[in-house]
């Protein structure tokens, strides 16, 4: 069991809204072969409210990080609004192979799906692709330049867009093993994580904001690159 005590990942909590610290390797959804998913643990976050909660968004199933969840229609409805208008705030961090030569920059790059296939998730940057924007900026390098760690903030949000955008570029993701050069099995797991979430739900209130830890599998590398800074 990847997830054995949900409750120990709850990054904030109120009427509306859950965001959770989700770990790598765990799928957000049920896919076709089956195995643990979040939404098998999803009953210990109903707090006394009838239904369970449910993912607002997406995580690939090995990055890590803020995850929201609705606690109600009316709250998923209200949540999605903030999510498809791109009022909702989301921060990356990444561990990638080189690095960009500029501190900072804009990846735009139009983006579409490798396959017809309606079951493929793989995409590639393609100009007749959806518009898709992501800004970068540099948070450390090791002292040889071979790696960096990157604050990655998607404008858009298409699939796998942070993954393709950082590859297409030139610096893929350590850990990628469908845009980068890592193993299948066996690698050091995918280096991205979902580190903050701000979401203005509330008019009078100041936004929400959430931060999830760096994880295990990534204090190395990030340690390696000069974090903490």
């Amino acid at each position: 069991m990847i997830l054995p005590d949900i409750g120990a990942r709850l990054l904030y909590r109120d009427a509306l809204l859950l965001v959770i610290d989700k770990p790598a390797g765990l799928p957000v959804h049920p896919g076709p072969k089956g195995g643990e998913t979040l939404t098998d643990h999803l009953d210990a976050l109903r707090f006394g409210l009838p239904r369970r909660p449910e993912a607002v968004h997406r995580l690939d199933r090995d990055t890590s990080g803020c995850l929201a969840l609705g606690r109600h229609a009316k709250a998923l409805a209200r949540l999605g609004r903030l999510f498809a208008s791109a009022a909702a705030e989301k921060v990356y961090w990444a561990l990638v192979e080189g690095g960009p030569e500029a501190d900072a920059l804009t990846i735009d790059l139009p983006l579409a799906r490798r396959s017809d296939d309606p079951r493929s998730w793989w995409m590639k940057a393609d100009p007749a692709g959806e518009p898709a924007l992501t800004q970068v900026r540099v948070l450390g390098r090791t002292p040889d330049g071979a790696r960096s760690v990157l604050e990655l903030r998607p404008v858009t949000g298409r699939t796998h867009q942070l993954r393709v955008h950082c590859a297409a570029t030139g610096f893929p993701i350590v850990g990628d093993a469908i845009y980068g050069s890592a193993p299948r099995s066996g690698g050091p797991g995918l280096q991205l994580h979902a580190r903050a979430l701000t979401l203005p739900l509330y008019p009078k209130r100041e936004p929400v904001r959430a931060e999830a830890p760096v994880p295990e599998h990534m204090r190395a590398g990030l340690e390696a690159c000069g974090w903490p800074a």
